[in-house]
């Protein structure tokens, strides 16, 4: 497993859920029907939020798969 890597990509998680998380959480339900501005704004930003969360889910199983990168030797005097 590289952890470098690993860090990355749960720092990019981080940061995804600082920045989009509570914008795709359910709201309370009121009396009134979203616009149709609305609704497409938060599908804007559901879509975006998923291939981001995609992303991250890709480079985490490619952390896990994948082996360190060897640390260089020193050179030899």
């Amino acid at each position: 497993m590289d952890l470098k890597r690993l860090k990355r990509a749960y720092d990019h998680l981080e940061s995804l859920d600082d920045r989009m998380t509570y914008k795709v959480r359910p709201r309370s339900s009121s009396l009134s029907r979203p616009g149709l501005e609305q609704l497409a704004e938060h599908h804007r930003v559901l879509a975006e939020y998923t291939i981001e969360l995609k992303e991250v889910i890709q480079e985490l199983i490619r952390a896990a798969a994948s082996r360190p990168k060897p640390k260089p030797k020193p050179p030899v005097s």
